[in-house]
């Protein structure tokens, strides 16, 4: 999708034509002024939330161990890219931008344009895109005068130079291979580049018709899609002609080692520390380990360099610096200072969302976020563990009215830790019991959409709901000693539906403690979820008669979906992990989780808001459910992915959402005329489900 352009120059330099006839966003106010000194505070809105300015990924539950800032090589300055998404064009802003350290500072912007990249993953041994944003990290040249990165226009990700003074910038790469990942040559005068090893050519193929096998993910395509493994090109590009040959042998070797773990880290002494498990499994705590220059191994044996680290640089007071998330159910981050041979002193503790560190001369220059606060840059203090604010990218956000933010904090039946931000409503008075949303499965950093960003938070609190933002508990295979594989901890997890049991047991210990502070009508409490959280809530509907709504973002587990509409190489999964083939009598297992196998039971109204490569999964379920009567209304969105990347989806999923309960839960609708059509089916759903 082709963005606004900026000028006939910026055109003819990026080599990108202009469709007539195509909307584009107007992204003048990208990089945010300074607000007004007063402005009347109003309540948020769902187009307040999808609009927010995004340094990095917007959805805080994906844990961050890679920083989205790069420092300058004199430590003075950062680079970043910098988001805004446009419901109305369906489109992003993007820019590289470049912000001294020092307060105060204004982002300069060094090149405008691209769309958004959202990641490949590998997915049952096949190249899957997900949907969620990639991380763009720049790269300063080592004269500090020129940046790299990587920007996608026309659905090919390419990589790019420009001046940091906002001279120019060019594309380096050329073709249609995605360019994956690059590093400077210590002259600045190359570049390494990955490239994506090209598609196989399935033309041939097609002309006789594609062999049904493990290839097949029936719900993304009806065609095979790229195994993943072979690697990725690896060549050469001079900088100043931008051209490129393959890499050599030692290059290459250099390249890879380049593109080490974050979790890594090495100070001019020599002295080098990394983080490992402490065991080949994948249950393991990673453990805080050092060598010397010499050679000598140092591993730290306390409490705190044991798992939950997030970050490690090299201290210039001498060793290590990490940071680890601690505390109940890990929602607190950390920071230690680590001499290797002494225990490690903790400088910081905080309840704020601190990601993305990278050092900058003696200071630590972090994204940091809170429950109520969208992402905003910081400099972080290893000495004293002060915090300063260096840049916020939503400055007018703080002038919306928030509802309240109360952290729940309990133990669920198999004594496994479990936390949840108890969202209230800005005007709420104590003692008045409102309708309640469940949103999972992780709560962390602010408070946006639930995991996948389709749950308007502080949208639903404006709206008169109690919100309860939950974030589940460890899985239940780390109560088993000896699990030595992933097989083995998910065959782990579903034996007897273990998990499904551990994570209802959750909700419902964390909406008994809503209850009781007097915030929630126990009558009135509608559960939403993607992913895990789907299958949580769909476990949740079968076996608790406590929810009066649901919202699904995916659907739903059954021995079709697993055993049929996922393809081969998802089936053999699963049988590995004990489910009973397709052909044969699976029902009395399926039955405890499977919505299509109770459709005669109580009936909840669900709405189902669907990727199109997903969307197979809920037809057995949305199919029974209709044939009994229940209110059950499913929504498909086009070009879509587990997780929903397109503006305009996000923001109409948000509204559905908030009419949807507000229908069910409060009995009201929205006057608007266009809405006619909705809530006609709706009463007639209502209707029918009473009969």
């Amino acid at each position: 999708m082709v963005r606004r352009m900026w000028g006939l120059r910026a055109a003819l330099l990026a080599g990108v034509l202009v469709e007539p006839g195509q909307a584009y966003a107007a992204c003048d106010d990208l990089v945010a002024g300074t607000p007004p000194v007063s402005r009347p505070a109003r309540s948020v809105t769902p187009l307040d939330l999808v609009r927010l300015r995004d340094i990095g990924p917007p959805d805080s539950s994906v844990p961050a161990t890679t920083s989205p800032l790069a420092v300058s090589p004199d430590g003075r300055s950062i680079a970043f890219v910098i988001s805004r998404a446009d419901p109305a064009t369906n489109s992003h802003c993007r820019a590289l931008v470049v912000l001294d350290l020092r307060p105060g500072a204004v982002p300069r912007i060094v090149d405008r344009g691209g769309d958004l990249q959202t990641d490949i993953g590998i997915y049952r041994g096949l190249f899957v895109r997900g949907g969620y944003p990639s991380l763009v990290v720049p790269a300063w040249s080592p004269d500090g005068h020129m940046l790299a990165y990587l920007r996608r226009d026309r659905g090919v990700t390419r990589l790019w130079r420009a001046a940091a003074d906002g001279s120019g910038a060019v594309p380096l790469t050329q073709g249609t291979a995605d360019t994956t990942r690059f590093a400077w040559s210590a002259n600045g005068q190359s570049l390494m580049v990955a490239a994506r090893a090209p598609a196989v050519d399935m033309a041939a193929e097609a002309q006789t018709g594609f062999l049904y096998d493990d290839r097949f993910m029936p719900n993304v395509a009806a065609t095979p899609q790229l195994k993943a493994g072979g690697g990725d090109r690896v060549f050469t590009v001079d900088t100043s002609t931008g051209r490129a040959r393959p890499a050599n042998g030692p290059e290459a070797a250099a390249f890879e080692q380049s593109s080490a773990s974050p979790l890594a880290a090495k100070t001019d002494g020599g002295l080098r520390a990394w983080v490992e498990p402490v065991a080949d499994a994948p249950l393991a705590p990673p453990l805080l380990r050092a060598r010397t220059a010499s050679g000598t191994n140092i591993a730290c044996d306390a409490a705190s360099c044991r798992g939950g680290a997030v970050g490690l640089w090299p201290n210039r007071a001498g060793g290590f610096l990490f940071m680890r998330r601690e505390g109940w159910a890990r929602g607190e981050h950390a920071l230690y200072a680590w001499r290797p041979g002494n225990d490690p002193r903790r400088i910081l503790l905080t309840h704020d969302w601190i990601e993305g560190c990278a050092p900058a001369d003696a200071l630590l220059v972090c994204t940091r976020e809170t429950a109520r606060s969208p992402r905003a840059i910081v400099l972080l203090d290893p000495a004293t563990g002060r915090i300063s604010p260096l840049y916020d990218p939503n400055p007018d956000f703080a002038s919306l009215r928030l509802g309240r933010v109360v952290p729940l904090a309990w133990k669920n039946d198999r004594g496994l830790d479990a936390r949840g931000d108890l969202v209230l409503p800005p005007n709420y008075r104590p003692g008045t019991r409102l309708p309640l949303i469940v949103t999972q499965y992780q709560s962390d950093g602010f408070l946006r959409g639930a995991t996948g960003d389709e749950y308007p938070i502080f949208a639903f609190a404006a709206h008169g709901f109690a919100v309860l933002s939950v974030d589940k508990p460890p899985i239940v295979a780390t109560l088993e000693p000896g699990i030595r594989t992933y097989e083995e901890a998910n065959a782990a997890n579903y034996r007897n539906w273990a998990e499904r049991r551990s994570q209802l047991s959750s909700l419902e210990t964390g909406i008994a403690l809503a209850i009781a502070r007097g915030a929630v009508d126990p009558d009135r409490i509608a559960i939403t979820g993607l992913s895990d959280g789907a299958t949580t809530a769909a476990w949740a509907l079968v076996n608790s008669r406590r929810f009066a709504a649901a919202a699904l973002s995916t659907c739903c587990l059954d021995a079709t979906t697993t055993m049929v509409t996922g393809g081969i190489a998802y089936a053999e999964r699963m049988r590995r992990q004990g489910f009973p083939a397709f052909s044969q009598d699976g029902h009395d297992v399926w039955r405890p989780l499977a919505l299509s196998l109770n459709a005669g039971g109580r009936k909840v109204p669900i709405l189902m808001q669907l990727a199109d490569d997903e969307y197979l999964f809920a037809l057995p379920t949305f199919t029974a459910l209709r044939e009994n009567g229940w209110p059950v209304e499913m929504y498909v969105f086009p070009d879509e992915h587990h997780i929903k990347w397109q503006p305009a989806h996000r923001l109409a999923i948000y509204q559905r959402n908030l009419d949807w309960f507000d229908f069910w839960l409060n009995g009201h609708e929205d006057p608007d005329p266009g809405k006619v059509g909705q809530y006609d089916r709706w009463r007639a759903l209502r209707k029918a489900s009473q009969r």
